[in-house]
Order: structure tokens, then C-alpha cells, then sequence
């Protein structure tokens, strides 16, 4: 009797799993040159921002918890940020090297920053009453920077959403039908009014919002529009919260597009497209006296995540006043002025074929292999095998030669300078006599 029993569960599960997989297959997929030039984009800028820049606290996750909810929920009658400049934001980025935007439309607290008619908790309730989402695409435009719109799946202020406040249990009172409706309102708002490169999920991990919510959102999205780019995070990989709240992988049930690795570097992937999310200080939204990476730390994290096959979607934090602090935008545009100089390394390359290290990270691009030197522990660096593969030429990018052997077994030993070009990442480029993307890994 036990062994029917279990039986019948196997079959359940397989018949359930089956049903999934046939679903997922039956949807829009994002076109393979659309997302192939999202990777090639490499650096893109995140910007987390709203009310809560007022108290100095993180967004979402400090209501109720550091800022008492009704005080947290009222803070925009008091957000007036008469110095925001969409042009200054955009320019930042611009000036960073970064080739895409993207900004918190609505975070886990529910404020919206572009005028939604589907909700009265929206920039236009604030003193400011401007559409940020709108001047930031305009501006987007004029300085050729992809639009990308961060989007939360729960929503702790709408009443529809069954919980109110982390880890709170369920309101009977809900509807998770309306608010599965007005989320997919204010999604066709933001399609069809905005027309954003890339959707930035998050939020999918409480109990209330099902894998079926997740596709019925995904279909609806893509009939919109089938070429917008979406992350991972719509639907949750596991019923277990603890994995479903691991990004950093592309489940084989996931619906979306990338994974998203927050707050680390991904790991060497060359099967699945992956985005590292990571904040220039600490916290996400503004925060006085937060601590910022230096620039080498900058440098080596998008380097690093170049090397692995990734993106970097770099996050700052804007001032309550609309300003963003002059500390960041001096480091991003000391990042621009390397990328200026050895953009080429990073631009339209795939990672690999050496797993990036605190020494050197790799990225490939036609024949040019491009090593990427942090520092000069020895006055020879010695890479891996390349079988088969001959170095025609070694030389630093712009700079000068570079003296190298190369064993019969492809085995290859550079020579370097006393000082090297660059105190945080000096490109050495080594021209094959081969396509460097065929290279195994």
C-alpha cells in the first residue's frame, strides 16, 4: 500500500513538473540578438531612490524597522527634490561608461515615481508633482543610454497585498486578483508610456505570489512588448523561500532572462547570461557617511565581472534633494576615464577562458585575448594552457610590447615592468592566431 502511494505521488510530481515545463516552453522568450546586445552593454548604472532619502535610511526594508510604518508611509507629503536633474543623472552615467539605466519605478514601500492612475501613492501626491520616470527616459535618449525600469513584485502599502510588513502575517482582507490587476495597469503604464530596454524584477519570495501569478505577468508582459529584456526574479525558483530568494543561478524553470547575483561577483558562466547588482557604498538608497569603494575596488568589480561572462549593474544612492553626491559621481567618472583608455577589454567581450582571480581576470573578444593585471606580485605572470593556440604579439593596450614565451604545450609567461601602467588594472592584450571566443573553457 505504501509503495502505490508513494507511486502515485512520483507520478503527481512528474505530471506537475511536466505541465511546467510545457508552460514555460509555450512562452514569449526574449529574441536571442536582443538579449546577446544586452551582454554586450556590460556596465549599466542602478539607482535606488525615493522618500526615504529623507531619513538616510534603505528603501523598503527600513519601514517599520528603523523608521516607524506610518512616519515611513507619510514621508512623501515632506519629498521635494527641486535639485533632481534627469540630464545630471543621466550625464553621470554617461561620463561612467555605463550603457543603461535603471531606476527603482517602485520599490517594496509601493511609492511610485512616475504618475500612476492606479495609485494615489505616486510623485504626483509629493510637493514635486514631476514624472521622474519620464524626464529620466528623455533623457536617456538624448545621451544614448538604454532605459530600464526597476519593477517589485510585492507590495507591502497596497491593501490588496495580503502582507504589510515583513514577515507579517497574511491580511484576510486581501485580494491578490485586484492587485495582481493594478500590477499589471501600471506595467502596460510603464510599456506603453515609457517603452523601457529591460524590466528589473524583485520581491517574488513571499508565500502570496504563485508561479502562476509570475507567467500570467510574463505573458501579459510580452504581448505588450516581446522585446523587453526581463531578470529572473518574476517568478521564484523554489517553493522553499531560502532558494527562491537565490538569484544568482538561471533555474531551468525560470521565466526570465539573466540571473542576477547581488551584492558578489557572479561566477564564470558562459552558458547562462548573468547581471551583477552591487552598490558603490553599502547601503542602496542614501545613507550620510555611507562607506565607498575606492576606485580600485570599482575597477577590479566590473573587471572581474567583465572576466566572468557578466554585466555590472552599479548601483548609487541620490540625496534626498535630487542630487547625486559629488564623492560618486567623481568615482564613476574616474571609472569612465579608464574605460575611455581600455573600454575595448570590456565592451562586446566574453569572459573567460580563465576564471578571474585576485591577480588577473581575462576577458576575449575576435583574436585579442585581454589580461587584465591587478597587480605585479612577481616580475612574470604565468597563465594557464592554451592548447593548441599560438601568441603572435603581446603589448600593453595603448601602451608598449611585452616580452613573452610560450611552451610547446601552449603554456604561456609574460614579463612585466617594474611599474606597471596602471595602479589598479593595467590591460595587457595578446593576439592569437585564433578566434579567442573558441577557446574552451
Amino acid at each position: 500500500m505504501k509503495l502505490l502511494f508513494n507511486s502515485l505521488i512520483f507520478l503527481l510530481l512528474f505530471f506537475q513538473l511536466n505541465a511546467q515545463e510545457k508552460s514555460a516552453t509555450s512562452l514569449i522568450k526574449t529574441p536571442k540578438s536582443v538579449l546577446d546586445d544586452f551582454m554586450d552593454q556590460r556596465f549599466g548604472m542602478f539607482i535606488h531612490w525615493g522618500p526615504v532619502t529623507l531619513r538616510g535610511t534603505e528603501i523598503g526594508w527600513s519601514r517599520g524597522l528603523g523608521v516607524p510604518t506610518e512616519e515611513y508611509d507619510n514621508l512623501y507629503k515632506q519629498f521635494n527634490p527641486l535639485l533632481f536633474s534627469a540630464d545630471a543623472w543621466v550625464k553621470t552615467a554617461k561620463d561612467a561608461g555605463m550603457k543603461y539605466l535603471t531606476i527603482t519605478a517602485k520599490h517594496h514601500d509601493g511609492f511610485c515615481l512616475w504618475p500612476t492612475k492606479f495609485s494615489d501613492y505616486n510623485i504626483m501626491s509629493s510637493p514635486y508633482k514631476k514624472d521622474i520616470l519620464g524626464e529620466l527616459a528623455k533623457a536617456c535618449k538624448k545621451y544614448g543610454i538604454k532605459f530600464c525600469v526597476y519593477f517589485t513584485v510585492l507590495d507591502w502599502h497596497d491593501p490588496n497585498y495580503p502582507i504589510h510588513i515583513s514577515g507579517a502575517k497574511a491580511d484576510p482582507n486581501a485580494n491578490m486578483d485586484k492587485f495582481v490587476m493594478t500590477m499589471k495597469n501600471q506595467l502596460e503604464e510603464i510599456i506603453t508610456q515609457y517603452d523601457p530596454y529591460m524590466l528589473w524584477f524583485d520581491g517574488n519570495w513571499e508565500s502570496p505570489w504563485t508561479p502562476e501569478h509570475a507567467v500570467d505577468v510574463y505573458s501579459f508582459i510580452k504581448k505588450l512588448n516581446p522585446n523587453v529584456i526581463i531578470n529572473n526574479r518574476l517568478k521564484s525558483i523554489s517553493t522553499n523561500v531560502a532558494a527562491g530568494n537565490d538569484h544568482s543561478i538561471l533555474s531551468p524553470t525560470a521565466i526570465g532572462d539573466y540571473a542576477t547575483p547581488e551584492q558578489k561577483i557572479g561566477t564564470l558562466n558562459m552558458k547562462d547570461p548573468w547581471e551583477t547588482c552591487m552598490t558603490i557604498c553599502e547601503q542602496w538608497a542614501w545613507k550620510p557617511n555611507d562607506n565607498m569603494k575606492s576606485l580600485k575596488q570599482c575597477l577590479q568589480t566590473l573587471i572581474k565581472t567583465a572576466g566572468g561572462n557578466g554585466n555590472l549593474l552599479f548601483n548609487v544612492g541620490p540625496q534626498a534633494n535630487g542630487q547625486i553626491e559629488e564623492r560618486q559621481v567623481k568615482r564613476l567618472k574616474e571609472m569612465g576615464d579608464w574605460l575611455k583608455i581600455y573600454g575595448e577589454s570590456i565592451y562586446g567581450t566574453k569572459g573567460g577562458p580563465f576564471v578571474p582571480n585576485e591577480t588577473y581576470a581575462a576577458t576575449r573578444k575576435a583574436k585579442k585575448l585581454f589580461i587584465h593585471v591587478f597587480e605585479r606580485k612577481s616580475a612574470t605572470l604565468s597563465l594557464p594552457v592554451l592548447p593548441g593556440i599560438k601568441v603572435n604579439k603581446a603589448y600593453f593596450l595603448k601602451g608598449a610590447k611585452i616580452t613573452y614565451t610560450q611552451d610547446t604545450n601552449g603554456s604561456v609567461t609574460l614579463q612585466l615592468p617594474e611599474q606597471l601602467p596602471n595602479a589598479d588594472a593595467s590591460v595587457i592584450v595578446l593576439e592569437l592566431n585564433t578566434n579567442a571566443g573558441d577557446i574552451p573553457v
